[in-house]
């Protein structure tokens, strides 16, 4: 790859627009090429951009993911900009439109054809984490009185345009959405058949608002190639199946990011700076911080009883990392099974029931073991069957804790990714310790 970085900064340094030509159409791969670009610095990127042709910079920006092609055209005049981003399909258009900002939207949408402009001007209305946000006008539609063979010759003339030609939509006079066929009963069809008789009225489809993740779930569960946008009934655009990897792809990676306790990057992970990396951590850490400062009270307010009972304190590490660990387990699971709709707020009732029967057995085969160690630590009888009903208590409270919060934060519209596996190690911390010391002064 040196190499290849090597022939692109000579190319760019000496103007070669045919050298910058072979290196866009070389078979190098998304990942490696935008290394490539980000090696470049702001001079050298301005330079290749006005060394190379727009089909040729049109290309370059097909071949990267949406974050890199951003980073390339924010480099661009907005003239420059408009006449690539009008040769490009409109609803990747968009997202780089919305991934560089608003400042230099007119100024690119003026360098367009009118009516691409307006195609996403009307886009770019849309949330980009939306299904309007994510959808390409570029689908294929008849009326319901078009003959089968009319509707073949009709998408022959439009099938170098359309994002897919799988679907073939059927919509009246005001672009109300009426039903939908395929390709293949399209073609299997006699020749004269109405598109009405052949349609299916019974069309799965989302608004422009729905969430992304939404969208792309419903695609997927009905095993859809595209799924159409419908707008008071009219039909404004589809979301195609390689849309639904994107959304994908940047939905588990948010949800992955907050579990750990950090805000999402916007740029792949060894493009980050440490400055990066600092800002979309740090008030995480800071509000855990303060959270754990909680433990602290906890362990202050019993100081008597670790005096009083010195071996108590051997075991406090154990029994809260056990505590965090089983909630850990479960928002993960719970997280992840949301995410996919195996699990609904109606469900939260058998979730529960679910997870404290899971955590009763876990909790057992835990306080057997606990009970052997203590035992061997010769800290008595009466301070091993402490530490084995703590250990019973702790992982029924927290696998009662991870069962309900993320439901109910879900029910009260918040992503509940935020109930990071930090954050329930940190509730259950505090809170573990109050059992512990609890059940200490009752029996001891």
């Amino acid at each position: 790859m040196n190499g290849t970085s090597t022939t692109l900064r000579s190319a760019v340094l000496e103007r070669d627009q045919e050298a910058a030509g072979r290196w866009v159409r070389a078979r190098i791969g998304p990942r490696d090429r935008a290394e490539q670009l980000h090696s470049l610095s702001p001079t050298e990127t301005a330079a290749l951009t006005d060394t190379v042709d727009d089909g040729t910079l049109a290309a370059l920006i097909r071949s990267l993911r949406a974050r890199d092609a951003a980073h390339l055209l924010v480099h661009l005049n907005p003239t420059k900009a408009g006449r690539v981003l009008a040769a490009l399909p409109p609803d990747r258009a968009t997202d780089l439109l919305q991934a560089v900002g608003t400042e230099k939207l007119p100024g690119v949408l003026v360098a367009m054809p009118p009516a691409r402009a307006a195609e996403l001007e009307g886009l770019t209305r849309w949330p980009p984490n939306s299904a309007g946000g994510r959808m390409t006008p570029a689908f294929v539609a008849v009326t319901a009185d078009v003959k089968a063979d009319d509707a073949i010759a009709g998408l022959r003339r439009v099938a170098a345009e359309a994002e897919t030609i799988s679907y073939v939509y059927v919509i009246n006079e005001d672009s109300q959405l009426r039903g939908v066929l395929s390709l293949r009963n399209l073609v299997l069809s006699d020749s004269h058949t109405p598109v009405a008789k052949l349609m299916d009225a019974d069309v799965i489809t989302v608004a422009p608002l729905t969430d992304q993740e939404e969208a792309a779930r419903l695609l997927t569960e009905h095993d859809l190639i595209a799924l159409p946008v419908v707008d008071t009934g009219r039909l404004v655009g589809i979301i195609t199946a390689d849309d639904v990897a994107d959304i994908i792809e940047e939905e588990t990676t948010k949800d992955f990011s907050r579990l750990g306790g950090s805000q999402p990057l916007e740029v792949p992970y060894l493009q980050a700076s440490p400055i990066q990396l600092w800002r979309k951590r740090v008030l995480w850490l800071l509000a855990l911080f303060v959270a754990e400062a909680y433990t602290g009270t906890v362990l202050r307010h019993f100081e008597a009883d670790l005096e009083a009972v010195v071996a108590l304190a051997f075991f406090i590490p154990l029994l809260i990392g056990t505590g965090g660990n089983v909630g850990s387990q479960i928002v993960t699971t719970l997280v992840r099974a949301m995410a996919v709709d195996d699990v609904r707020l109606s469900d939260v009732g058998r979730v529960i029931r679910k997870e404290t029967a899971t955590g009763a057995m876990l909790g057992v085969v835990l306080a057997a073991v606990a009970f052997v160690r203590a035992l061997l630590l010769d800290v008595g009888y009466d301070l091993a069957i402490v530490v084995t009903l703590t250990i019973v208590a702790i992982v029924l409270w927290a696998s009662l804790v991870g069962a309900i919060l993320p439901p109910v934060l879900r029910r009260l519209r918040i992503d509940p990714a935020v109930v990071s596996a930090p954050f329930i190690t940190t509730l259950v911390d505090g809170t573990g310790l109050l059992i512990y010391f609890g059940i200490a002064r009752l029996m001891l």
